[in-house]
């Protein structure tokens, strides 16, 4: 498997098949070693928690489980459309590859 995910922390996106296909929220955190990334208020999960000090309550906890990151598209911040994500090559002097929006009408730079 590849290691290589297409979002990043902090991205916009929809999560485009499942349970909570349709919901749109942020990308909390990502595991490229796994391919999965947390989406925020996607994926919930009933967890049951043992209090570990005295006086802290236990019982069941909601949560944000991971998913695939193939389940998600990156959301365009010009155009607001889901998008599959395009690079340019990087100039001389630059750091890193840019990443860019797909539609024909669009190609912004993110």
């Amino acid at each position: 498997m590849s290691n290589k995910v297409h979002v990043k922390t902090g991205d916009e996106v929809i999560v485009i098949n499942g349970k909570y296909r349709g919901h749109k929220g942020k990308v909390l955190q990502v595991a490229p070693a796994e391919g999965k990334v947390i989406v925020e208020g996607a994926n919930i999960v009933t967890k049951h928690v043992k209090p570990r000090k005295m006086g802290e309550p236990g019982g069941l906890i909601k949560a944000e489980s991971a998913l695939y990151a193939d389940k998600v598209q990156l959301i365009c911040p010009k155009c607001g459309r889901p998008t599959r994500v395009g690079h340019v090559a990087k100039q001389p002097g630059e750091k890193d590859k840019k990443r860019v929006c797909k539609h024909e009408n669009c190609k912004a730079v993110f």
